[in-house]
């Protein structure tokens, strides 16, 4: 089945619920969608430590690192 075929159908089934339902769907979603934001922050922040830990990450002002970024290019 093509994705948006798949996706249509995904529609017409959510369509297919009560207001009460769908708004319980929307809320799942919403929180699923939250709680998955908060493990990659979660892992991104793990990843930084990991880079500090080892010297591997730099640290300044966000201009400074711009200038670093920069430099390194020419």
């Amino acid at each position: 089945m093509p994705q948006s075929s798949t996706f249509q159908t995904i529609i017409e089934s959510v369509e297919a619920l009560s207001e009460e339902e769908q708004d319980l769907l929307f809320d799942l979603i919403y929180k699923r969608r939250i709680a998955k934001r908060r493990q990659e922050i979660a892992q991104n922040a793990k990843s930084t430590m990991q880079a500090v830990r080892n010297g591997k990450a730099q640290r300044g002002t966000a201009s400074e690192l711009m200038e670093a970024i920069f430099e390194d290019e020419e």
